[in-house]
């Protein structure tokens, strides 16, 4: 009975310990996604008042064209960070049970 008790416990405490490092990543993701589309945002607007204020086209052209270089370097840049948070995210869930998977690959 004492086992079955500390296998639950343990069990338990895998569950949370991985619950908490899922919402701990989760937060730090949606918090970049947020900061992104802010900072997104206001380099579209000023991007935006350049392209108004362009006295020809040319102006216009380059305009958009450093938008949508400076744009597209952010998004990979952005992506790239994400993409480093989600195998953060996926490591840390992963760690409470590390354990648990050591034993039972030791017991076959």
């Amino acid at each position: 009975m004492d086992q079955i008790n500390k296998f639950g416990k343990d069990s338990m405490d895998m569950a949370m310990n991985s619950f908490g490092a899922w919402t701990k990543n989760a937060q730090a993701i949606a918090s970049e996604v947020a900061d992104y589309s802010k900072k997104s945002f206001e380099h579209s607007a000023a991007a935006w008042e350049k392209l108004i204020g362009a006295k020809s086209l040319e102006k216009a052209v380059e305009v958009q064209s450093e938008y949508l270089k400076s744009s597209y370097e952010d998004f990979i840049a952005q992506s790239t960070k994400l993409g480093e948070l989600y195998v953060d995210l996926a490591k840390e869930a992963y760690k409470p049970f590390e354990g648990v998977l050591a034993k039972t690959a030791a017991m076959k």
